[in-house]
């Protein structure tokens, strides 16, 4: 099996990986490195969990450091689209010791918090922006951020921001990126305008299934379950989430998943 450094990657960030414990790069890094690393667009289908925050890290990373171009402040040269904060502050925790191995800074940009220090970091000068749509617009708004030295940019769970109904502004933050950058993104699936996103914006992609076979066929059983009514949903839930084993409950909001928690 190849490692990190056989695919490509500096034994500066091999060696970041390789501290961590991570040694073995994972089926979709082993496939989509080649192509991201030589410059390529990649167009990646797949779920969470299967490795893909390396697989555009990487590259990221790693053609940025190899441009040699000077930090220029409110000018990032690096750019990450997350769907939420939570994803954004997750794929940052994996970009920054990278960067930081090369001498690059990276920030998160998003809603819900003041925007103060993200102003701030702005003009310090950051190489790689992981960004939520909406903050990002505001800031482009503002003057405080400009995509036009953006060399990479990636889109993280395309799908997902289409739910969320970000994809008009993430239509906005592409435009705004120059033309012969490289782009990379991944999707669970190519519907509900992911696939008009991707003729826009890539160049001559390289296609790239990056599901892992993380759960056996047969082995998972899935059921819906259909309530008469909110009373009967309260305790259908109650019953499911009952009992001896562990159960997961997913919730569309925060505020939700707290609330629910609250009444069980």
């Amino acid at each position: 099996m190849p490692s990190f450094l056989d695919l490509g990657v500096p034994a500066a960030l091999a060696n970041v990986l390789a501290a961590d414990g991570k040694t073995e790069p994972f089926a979709i890094q082993r496939d989509t490195l080649p192509d991201s690393l030589a410059g390529r667009d990649v167009l990646g289908r797949g779920r969470t969990g299967s490795g893909k925050t390396i697989a555009f890290a990487l590259p990221l990373v790693t053609r940025l450091s190899a441009s040699g171009t000077q930090r220029r402040p409110g000018h990032p040269r690096g750019l990450v689209l997350a769907p939420t904060r939570e994803l954004a502050t997750q794929i940052a925790a994996t970009v920054k010791p990278l960067a930081e191995a090369v001498g690059m800074r990276v920030t998160t940009v998003f809603g819900g918090v003041s925007q103060r220090p993200q102003e701030q970091a702005m003009r310090a000068g950051v190489d790689i922006v992981v960004a939520c749509p909406g903050r990002l617009e505001d800031l482009m708004k503002q003057g405080v951020v400009s995509l036009d030295s953006v060399d990479v940019a990636v889109l993280d769970e395309a799908d997902h921001m289409a739910d969320l109904g970000f994809l008009p502004g993430v239509t906005r933050i592409l435009a705004a990126t120059p033309k012969n950058g490289q782009r990379l993104l991944f999707s669970a699936t190519l519907d509900r305008g992911i696939d008009a996103l991707a003729k826009r914006f890539l160049h001559d992609p390289v296609s790239h299934e990056v599901d892992e076979a993380s759960v056996p066929v047969g082995e998972m059983t899935h059921r819906v379950l259909v309530a008469a009514d909110a009373d009967a949903k309260k305790q259908l839930v109650q019953d499911l989430a009952s009992g001896e084993g562990r159960r997961i409950l997913f919730t569309r909001t925060k505020h939700h998943a707290k609330k629910l928690a609250k009444q069980l």
